[in-house]
């Protein structure tokens, strides 16, 4: 099930998370697909966590720095993808795994065309950190932001069955006619006198 914030607020949030999308792939695009001018370039890494036991060989700061690089550089993805696909009523699960994925497409892809790249080379590890990333980025602030709106529909829809059946009472801040304090007539009310007999 879509948003239901109403039609006009789902929208809007579905393109908002559709153009910060966009920006966060064209900085992407712009801070691994540029060419470097280098001496020496490694060779393509395709054995898992070569490269990272690599940057830690060279210090502990380095090697971290390497993984924050490597688990921020798609992490934002992990959150605008299931924004802009708008999902609210949806499986955690089945949420995760359809972001993770897509992240991993996202950073194959990124990994393939920079076998293009002068000074670029492909590396297996980016590929996990990046898809890795996602994940996180999904699991740690998704499904809260879901239940959290889901818990707001659900007590707008409460409020708006209890206001049907005269349950709720009025706000302070919204005028209602029918808000009278007990003991005093409404404002603009005349009072009735009964007649007691007949006018000459």
């Amino acid at each position: 099930m879509r948003l239901g914030l109403g039609g006009g607020a789902a929208i809007c949030l579905r393109a908002v998370g559709a153009l910060l999308l966009f920006v966060h792939l064209l900085v992407v695009a712009w801070l691994t697909l540029r060419p470097i001018d280098a001496p020496w370039v490694t060779a393509a890494n395709l054995r898992p966590f070569a490269s990272i036991a690599a940057d830690f060989a060279l210090g502990a700061v380095h090697g971290m720095c390497g993984l924050a690089e490597g688990l921020a550089l798609l992490a934002p993805a992990g959150v605008l993808l299931p924004l802009v696909s708008g999902r609210l009523w949806v499986s955690p699960w089945a949420s995760l795994a359809r972001t993770a994925g897509a992240g991993l497409l996202i950073s194959l892809t990124i990994e393939l065309l920079q076998t293009g790249v002068p000074g670029r080379v492909l590396d297996v590890d980016s590929l996990i950190l990046n898809t890795l990333g996602v994940a996180l980025a999904h699991a740690l602030i998704v499904p809260a932001g879901r239940a959290a709106i889901r818990r707001r529909l659900r007590a707008s829809a409460s409020g708006r069955v209890a206001a049907a059946d005269g349950r709720v009472a009025p706000r302070g801040d919204v005028y209602d006619p029918d808000a009278v304090p007990e003991g005093e007539a409404p404002e603009g009310h005349t009072p009735t006198i009964p007649r007691v007999g007949i006018a000459p």
